[in-house]
């Protein structure tokens, strides 16, 4: 609400409340108290909305996450950086904006960040605002460029809030959209270069962890990464990847200090050995080693580690599966380097009694779009009964994967994205061996099946068709769990699958398709507004379309999905807003079909 809207209905009801009554004042400052009051309560409503809209992942609860995977944050294995020439010209010199971090896999630039974090943190409290997003390839939400802007810019405001009106003044006119369309990079690049202009903004740091997996819009990232260090040097920016040349070439080595992990190998050693010291104290008293057996471990560690912690950790993770009595004799049988370690473990895999299901459940994790959840993978992995309805039995598997996947609050992980590339790139005889096609199309399968199987319409018992998204609750037991990934990603596993296969689709794909859009579109818009994601539904019916017409099909269903696609997209917002409008607003059932 304006100003000039405020005093005009202030002006009015000056003027009826004296006229109305002896008592004008008492009614007039009740009126205008009640006024205020609404105007306040809009506003904040307001406000949150479209925080709630800007936000993708917070990225505090990243930090979190990352920091308990990785067995917490142990200061000796960060702390080298403080005492760092490099790092402390950066910190002290207004010249040098710009700090880029670089390394080869599993030398601990993430946890590396994280100390940096709680350093800055710590030294300045609450006068400085710390920014930071974790890029992670395996994770299509915060894989790309414009999922690193919203995550600094929710940032930022959530630590003052008046920066806020630098979103709002483009959010008020376009809501969530502004986000997410075509254009939300761009508009995103104007919100975040106008928020670090502010007068108001007091010393900021600037954290992006792992550009390297920063998959889409990448170039344009760097591009304008290395223009705002150069126009606004008092920002001060930390980025962290691995040496990749082409980051190397965009970033301005004018602006930029430099600091190579490799370079840093005396002290990214001892951090090391402060590591291993820490991971070795932790199994001999779990574990109950001999002081013998406990300095044979480190000394193996130390002489075959090469320097880096992930491979350490991946070792001390096997060690605390193994008996104390077969711990030295198994320790042997870990060569030195991830790769040679990753080789090994994929052999113990596939020599294990679960070795089948083992080798689905990688393929499955190695080509979905984001980390899934034990519901969701029970429904797009192909199991036997006896673990798809075993939640205990499905961990125990997920245990013999141990080397590869890890569990945070019922979510399975890569250990890291080096995992992921060596299954890619090493093992896809092993665990495609039909071909990555062929794997996509079978989630592509499943996914229909089991969204045909799960939706109905009010699947959350919502029942009135105004009932605001924002107040909806999820029951418990949810009955969207075993079907969240399928509803948003179905389309893209189907794209997929023909990206390779020139042949046109099957027409079992065409009765598929037809049937879950005859039976279940309307269910499906009504799920994807409850979770949140009917952004993603708009793009994925314009793939769809697009897939169609690139193949000729048949004219019933291209027609069919092109007015499935209108329709979403004209009716948006009503269904955003209130999920059940979509059984209101289908006006044209009749054209659609459905």
């Amino acid at each position: 609400m304006t100003v000039q809207t405020l005093g005009s209905k202030l002006g009015r009801i000056l003027v009826i409340s004296l006229i109305s009554s002896v008592g004008g004042y008492t009614q007039f400052y009740w009126n205008v108290t009640n006024l205020v009051t609404a105007s306040v309560q809009s506003e904040t409503s307001l406000n949150q909305a479209c925080l709630r809209d800007l936000r993708t992942t917070n990225p505090h609860h990243d930090k979190d996450r990352i920091q308990n995977t990785n067995g917490g944050l142990l200061k000796d294995s960060y702390c080298w950086i403080l005492d760092n020439k490099e790092f402390q010209q950066w910190q002290d010199h207004a010249s040098n904006s710009l700090l880029w971090i670089r390394g080869d896999p599993g030398k601990g630039k993430t946890m590396l960040l994280c100390g940096i974090i709680d350093e800055l943190t710590r030294l300045f409290g609450d006068t400085a605002n710390i920014s930071f997003f974790f890029c992670q390839a395996t994770d299509v939400r915060i894989n790309n460029a414009t999922a690193v802007l919203r995550g600094l810019i929710y940032s930022l405001v959530k630590k003052q809030p008046s920066l806020l009106a630098h979103v709002k003044s483009q959010y008020d006119h376009t809501g969530k959209a502004l986000f997410e369309d075509i254009n939300a990079w761009n508009a995103l690049s104007s919100i975040f270069t106008d928020i670090l202009k502010d007068a108001t903004l007091p010393s900021t740091y600037l954290i992006i962890d792992a550009l390297d997996e920063c998959t889409t819009g990448l170039p344009s990232l760097l591009d304008l990464i290395t223009q705002i260090s150069s126009a606004y040097p008092q920002i001060k920016w930390i980025v962290s990847s691995r040496n990749w040349p082409n980051i190397e070439e965009r970033l301005d080595t004018t602006h930029t200090a430099p600091i190579s992990l490799e370079l840093n190998e005396a002290s990214v050693s001892e951090a090391v050995s402060k590591f291993i010291q820490h991971k070795v104290h932790y199994l001999a008293k779990a574990k109950k080693y001999s002081d013998e057996t406990r300095d044979t471990i480190c000394r193996h560690l130390s002489s075959n580690s090469q320097g880096t912690f992930l491979w350490v950790a991946l070792v001390c993770h096997d060690l605390d599966r193994t008996s104390r009595r077969h711990a030295v004799r198994k320790l042997e049988m870990f060569p030195p380097g991830l790769n040679a370690l990753y080789g090994r473990m994929i052999d113990q895999v596939c020599n294990s009694e679960d070795a089948e299901p083992c080798k689905r459940i990688l393929a499955v994790m190695s080509i979905v779009y984001r980390p899934i959840a034990f519901d969701e993978l029970a429904s797009l992995v192909d199991l036997p009964d006896d673990l798809s309805d075993d939640s205990e039995a499905l961990s125990e598997v997920i245990g013999v994967c141990g080397s590869f996947l890890t569990v945070r609050e019922d979510t399975i992980i890569f250990v890291h994205q080096s995992a992921k590339e060596f299954l890619l790139r090493e093992t896809q005889n092993g665990i495609f061996p039909r071909g990555i096609d062929t794997e996509h199309h079978m989630i592509f399968s499943r996914s229909l099946q089991g969204m045909l199987k799960t939706l109905r319409r009010d699947i959350f018992q919502i029942k009135f068709p105004g009932f605001p998204i924002e107040k909806v609750i999820p029951p418990s037991p949810n009955p969207l769990a075993a079907a969240e990934y399928a509803c948003v990603y179905w389309v893209d596993h189907l794209h997929h699958s023909r990206c390779q296969n020139r042949n046109n689709m099957s027409d079992d794909e065409i009765a598929c398709v037809g049937d879950f859009l005859q039976t279940k579109y309307l269910h499906w818009l009504e799920a994807l507004s409850v979770l949140g994601c009917l952004s993603q539904g708009i793009a994925a019916m314009l793939k769809l379309e697009g897939l169609v017409q690139e193949e000729s099909k048949p004219p019933v269903l291209a027609q069919r999905i092109q007015d499935a696609s209108r329709f979403i997209r004209y009716q948006r917002v009503a269904i955003e807003r209130s999920p059940l409008q979509v059984y209101i607003v289908i006006k044209e059932r009749n054209r659609i079909g459905f």
